[in-house]
């Protein structure tokens, strides 16, 4: 089996007596979209911090490429866009694309960076000109620059309107189709399913969920089918049921299979509604569930920005 890009192993990180990583395992396969989700506070940027080589853990083991993330070889072939970004003022995006690339041996034509990210026409420019989201494209598109074989996410798209958020998403697209690999942080729950092909949700610094989309939904949630009729027929593959005045409500983890079974037993019904819940209702019934599983007196540990350097140890 191909080894994993990155791996945590049974990792913690505290800030003082703050917990902001609690034993947690987790492998980044390669030539996939991992992303993580979770409140602000549950560790996402804490996680990506420890891969990337900027925080070490207080307990377990980090490994990238194989190896430490604190090594500068390893940390070549990495690509990253922090959650905030710093940009030369002063200079022009081509220049800005110049200057990075001269860092990696076989970096991207800029023109074809450019042209990815939606941003040709803007190389003689000053950044310090361009707007909020025209800064964030270039900076996402920097992290893909120098081939990297994995690049890590925090909140790439914060800030972009929608035509912006799908230029990044396409760009994203084409280096995952070249067999890279990205590790992904985002707000955005249309984000995560459009991107990512496993879904790894945190809170207070642990995994609660992990799987692709839809298998994180279904554990989450129950599908069900409601319909108007005086009884509910007595059917297989139904895991709980209510009524709501006249109207029967069935919960099932096959909707299709229900709603064919409903048909087949000849009961007269009317109105028939089909549910079947999404991403985000998924992970609010997770984050229920977990904070009302959680000690009375736990508190998230603050997620430092990215792009802080290791002040100790």
């Amino acid at each position: 089996m191909t080894p994993p890009i990155a791996r945590l192993h049974d990792v913690s990180r505290r800030y003082g007596t703050a917990q902001a990583l609690d034993r947690v395992s987790l492998d980044v396969e390669p030539g996939a979209v991992l992303g993580l989700l979770g409140r602000n506070g549950a560790g996402k940027s804490t996680l990506i911090n420890l891969v990337c080589g900027l925080r070490r853990p207080t307990e377990g083991k980090v490994e990238l490429f194989g190896g430490s993330p604190q090594d500068p070889r390893r940390r070549r072939e990495l690509g990253m866009t922090p959650q905030q970004t710093g940009l030369p003022e002063s200079l022009r995006v081509r220049e800005v694309v110049d200057f990075v690339s001269r860092h990696y041996p076989d970096p991207m034509p800029p023109g074809d960076l450019l042209e990815r990210f939606g941003l040709m026409g803007l190389e003689k420019r000053q950044t310090g000109s361009l707007s909020g989201g025209q800064q964030r494209r270039l900076a996402v598109g920097l992290a893909f620059l120098g081939r990297p074989r994995l690049v890590l996410l925090d909140e790439p798209t914060t800030g972009l309107d929608v035509s912006a958020r799908r230029a990044v998403w396409e760009g994203i697209r084409a280096y995952i189709g070249s067999g890279g690999t990205i590790l992904l942080t985002s707000h955005y729950l249309e984000e995560m399913e459009a991107l990512s092909e496993r879904i790894t949700v945190l809170k207070r610094g642990r995994v609660v969920a992990d799987g692709t989309p839809q298998e994180v939904v279904e554990a989450a949630s129950r599908q069900s089918i409601s319909f108007h009729a005086e009884q509910a027929p007595h059917l297989t593959g139904i895991v709980d049921r209510e009524r709501r005045g006249d109207r029967q409500i069935l919960y099932t983890d096959d909707t299709d299979s229900l709603v064919r079974a409903l048909v087949a037993s000849g009961t007269p019904f009317s109105g028939l509604d089909i549910h079947r819940p999404s991403l985000e209702e998924a992970f609010l019934e997770i984050e229920a569930e977990s904070t009302a599983d959680a000690a009375p007196d736990a508190a998230p540990a603050p997620e430092p920005a990215n792009g802080t350097a290791e002040v100790s140890k």
